[in-house]
Order: C-alpha cells, then sequence, then structure tokens
C-alpha cells in the first residue's frame, strides 16, 4: 500500500475522532503495521500535521492540517462568488479567464473559464504554476509586503521558468512589480506557454491583503507585433471583473 495513501488514512482517522488517539489504536483500526504508523505520524508530526502529546501518549491533528483546512474554506467563496463574474467576463471578451489565489509561491487555479473554439490552456481548475511567470500571481505579488517578497524569493533557485522568459533573480522581480504597480495591473507574455498572452488584476480583502487574482488569456506574442492598446483594453475590463469580485467578497 503507497505510503501516500496510508498518510491520508492516518490524516482522515484523526479528523474523525473525538479525541488524541494512541498510536497503537491507529495502527489496530486501520490495520497498518505499527512500525509503519510510528514512522508516519513522526513525519507528519515534523511538517506540524500531528502533534504528539507525550504525557498522554496520544496524537492528534497540527496547526499545519488546520491550515490546510482554512485554506479550503478560504477558496470555496471565492470560487463561488467568483465563477459568475469569470464566465462574464470570458463571454464578454471572448477570450479565456480564470481566477487563483496564491499557494506559496506558486498560484492555484480555483476557476477556469474557457472562451468557445478557444483551446484548452494550462490553467485548469487545481493547476499551480510558479506565481512569477503568471499575470494573476504577479498582480497578487505586487500587493505583498517587500518583506514577504524577499521570503518568497531569496535567491536565483527560487525562479523556476517553463519557456525561458520571466525574471530570473530578485533585482528583475522586483523591477517587474514596480511596473505592476504602477499600471494597476499585471501582464504576461509567453512565460507560460509560447504564444499565449495574459493581462490580471488583483482581489484584495479588506486589509489590502490580496487574497486572489482574476486574469484572461488570448492568443498573442509581442514579439510579432505590439500588444501595449490591447493589454490596456482587457485590463480595463479585468479590473473591473476584479473588483466586483473584491466588492462580493468584502461586503
Amino acid at each position: 500500500m503507497p505510503a501516500a495513501d496510508q498518510t491520508l488514512r492516518i490524516l482522515s482517522h484523526l479528523a474523525t475522532r473525538p479525541a488524541p488517539v494512541a498510536a497503537s489504536a491507529i495502527a489496530r483500526e486501520l490495520g497498518l503495521p505499527r512500525s509503519t504508523v510510528y514512522h508516519l505520524l513522526n513525519t507528519l508530526a515534523a511538517r506540524g500535521f500531528v502533534i504528539h502529546l507525550r504525557d498522554d501518549q496520544r496524537w492528534a491533528l497540527g496547526t499545519a492540517a488546520f491550515e490546510l483546512a482554512g485554506g479550503y474554506a478560504r477558496q470555496q467563496p471565492l470560487a463561488r462568488l467568483g465563477r459568475p463574474i469569470v464566465a462574464a467576463l470570458s463571454d464578454r471578451l471572448g477570450a479565456s479567464a480564470h481566477l487563483a489565489v496564491m499557494s506559496g509561491s506558486d498560484v492555484l487555479y480555483i476557476v477556469e473559464e474557457r472562451a468557445a473554439r478557444r483551446p484548452a490552456l494550462v490553467t485548469d481548475v487545481g493547476v499551480r504554476l510558479p506565481a512569477h511567470l503568471t499575470a494573476t500571481g504577479r498582480a497578487m505579488l505586487a500587493a505583498l509586503p517587500r518583506e514577504q517578497i524577499r521570503a518568497l524569493y531569496p535567491g536565483p533557485s527560487a525562479f523556476p521558468d517553463r519557456t525561458g522568459r520571466g525574471p530570473r533573480r530578485p533585482s528583475e522581480l522586483r523591477e517587474l512589480l514596480r511596473q505592476v504597480r504602477e499600471r494597476g495591473y499585471a501582464t504576461e507574455d509567453g512565460e507560460v506557454a509560447d504564444g499565449l498572452r495574459s493581462v490580471g488584476a488583483v482581489v484584495a480583502d479588506r486589509t489590502g491583503w490580496p487574497v486572489a487574482a482574476v486574469a484572461v488569456t488570448w492568443a498573442g506574442d509581442s514579439r510579432d507585433a505590439p500588444q501595449d492598446g490591447r493589454d490596456a483594453a482587457l485590463a480595463t475590463e479585468v479590473r473591473e471583473a476584479a473588483a466586483l469580485l473584491e466588492a462580493r467578497t468584502t461586503r
């Protein structure tokens, strides 16, 4: 039985218990070897997903598990409220539109609307992509404090790439985000997939913290023809959609 399956079974079991549980009881009730249960529990504890109550010799869910649940609780209202807004944006512009949230230094797509007769994108629901390469990610990163950016991108090794384009070091990212703040929207040109271009706008909570971003993607490459005019026109629509979602989530 794969270790991932065993790990998830242990977490699910702890989540259903009204009180902390002994490792021996977990092994017995799940039909797993004790040595396996102890090994997996210690690994989970090191990551904060469970805690060991030494005095009672029992185990319980840790803070990291609750953070996962909190992330789900935050994403669901955003997806529910954002879906009709993103769908309307896609219909209006004839371009694919999506809604994403931050997950570490990645973006996680929670709503995807593909325009009619347009190719499928990599930005499907549940997909993660490096935030510094995407329009949604750049829109949210630009709204984060500089200290948070430094923590997420401490050096060149924190900058994976997909097509050979995009920032490669912290100084390049800082300049890119400065431009995003100056324009009021983010762009991406072939950094996620060749021949595709996106614009995105941030959705903030009442404190100004970025909770999501809306973007549209279309076929276009600035190496072939200037795109600034279309960027600005689409950005107006995207910003309006982001502002509408922001109003609905903060009222």
